[in-house]
């Protein structure tokens, strides 16, 4: 049933006459200098108003595919792989040519159909109208077909107009959030190289060399263990075990709970150890140069070093410290099946480092920063949560706008 004043259109009614959906270009061949540029589905996961590299046809071919060339507005969709993915054509890409795995779908009310066609009402239904055994496929025959619930056109525009308010929040978010990435990026290669000195206690810019120190002179280093996998009594405790996958998860400074956890007689029969609160996890298997600090006592892997500071190291400076120069840690890697980082080579590291009251105010400045991208992160998080509500509630008329 659909809402008083509305009706049920197909995608393909609802395009302009003799602009069928379409796709494009079978065989776009070799990179054409100066030719005219063709969109694949990769180009729809960057800005289209601000496109990087974009392959190039010949004019003759161009040509041979006249029919799935695109204009300004023109809706684009992709047809594989991750299916339904939607852009918009933005002037400066008028007259450009589309991949065979991208749709084109002209019509005068592409401000509200974009919505619709975004919106996870649209992506459900192409999710269960795809096809193909490798990787997905949307089919035009049943594209064409998808029935859409359209309002008046004044009610369109109203909806339309209110969801991109949402998208111009989520973008002006999403640029906030590049920009504080790239200014933090900028004072860790300043404050993490003694190239800017920030203001001590007394209000003067601390001043003298900085030490070269090794790792293992910030604290003890211990190594992770894995309980035996067939003892039962092993697992499933109240000890927290951390994984590299635990790591790569999550995007703050600490780390708070893991998904596995083992008992006191797993940590027992295991060369697993436990370290306290405020230490450093650092992966030096696989996925070298993950790292968190954790937030109550655990214990991790063999994937891990895990350092403890002693009293003149801040263990915040030397999360940030490593996270500059993981590429060091890299580079002492080691191994034919997978790159480890030996615990002597580990604490072998050298690092050239502050006293600890300047540890301190750079690790204070950087988790400032952190907070402040977190926050914007949040933000936008809650906006794309809230824009996705409103789209369920006025695309299907649950909730009717004033024209």
């Amino acid at each position: 049933m659909v809402p008083n004043g509305w009706e049920y259109s197909t995608l393909e009614s609802l395009c302009e006459p003799n602009a069928p959906i379409t796709y494009g270009v079978l065989k776009p061949g070799d990179y054409f200098a100066d030719g005219v540029p063709l969109l694949q589905i990769k180009d729809l996961l960057s800005d289209l108003s601000e496109p990087q590299y974009l392959h190039r046809i010949s004019p003759e071919l161009d040509e041979q595919y006249k029919r799935s060339k695109i204009k300004t507005n023109d809706i684009l969709i992709s047809l594989v792989g991750t299916v339904g993915r939607i852009g918009i054509v933005p002037e400066q890409l008028n007259n450009a040519n589309i991949h065979r795995n991208l749709g084109r779908i002209r019509t005068k009310s592409f401000e509200f159909l974009v919505h619709y066609l975004d919106s996870d009402i649209a992506k459900n239904r192409f999710g269960t109208s795809s096809s193909g055994s490798s990787q997905s496929a949307l089919n035009l025959t049943v594209l064409r077909a998808l029935k859409v619930p359209v309002p008046p056109f004044q009610e369109q525009q109203k909806i339309a107009e209110i969801l991109s308010t949402w998208d111009k929040a989520i973008s002006t978010t999403e640029r906030l959030i590049d920009n504080s990435t790239q200014q933090k990026k900028a004072l860790m290669q300043q404050l993490l190289t003694g190239k800017k000195r920030l203001i001590d206690e007394s209000g003067k810019r601390f001043e003298g060399e900085w030490e070269e120190v090794t790792i293992g002179s910030l604290g003890k280093i211990y190594s992770g263990g894995t309980p035996s996998t067939s003892n039962k009594k092993y697992w499933d405790g109240d000890i927290d075990w951390v994984t590299p996958t635990d790591i790569t998860k999550q995007s703050s400074l600490y780390i708070n709970s893991s998904l596995r956890k083992i008992t006191q007689e797993g940590l027992k029969n295991s060369s697993a150890k436990l370290v306290p609160k405020g230490s450093l996890l650092v992966c030096t298997r696989a996925t070298i140069g993950e790292m968190t600090i954790t937030s109550h006592e655990m214990c991790t892997n063999q994937g891990f070093k895990n350092i403890i500071p002693n009293k003149k190291t801040n263990i915040e400076f030397v999360y940030y410290l490593l996270t500059y120069y993981k590429h060091k840690l890299f580079s002492q890697a080691s191994g034919s099946t997978f790159l480890e980082l030996s615990k002597t080579s580990f604490e072998s590291m050298k690092f050239r480092v502050p006293i600890i009251a300047e540890q301190q105010k750079i690790a204070t400045v950087l988790t400032n920063a952190d907070k402040e991208i977190e926050l914007l992160e949040q933000q936008l998080a809650d906006f794309q949560q809230e824009k996705k509500a409103l789209m369920q509630q006025l695309l299907t008329g649950k909730r009717r706008v004033v024209v």
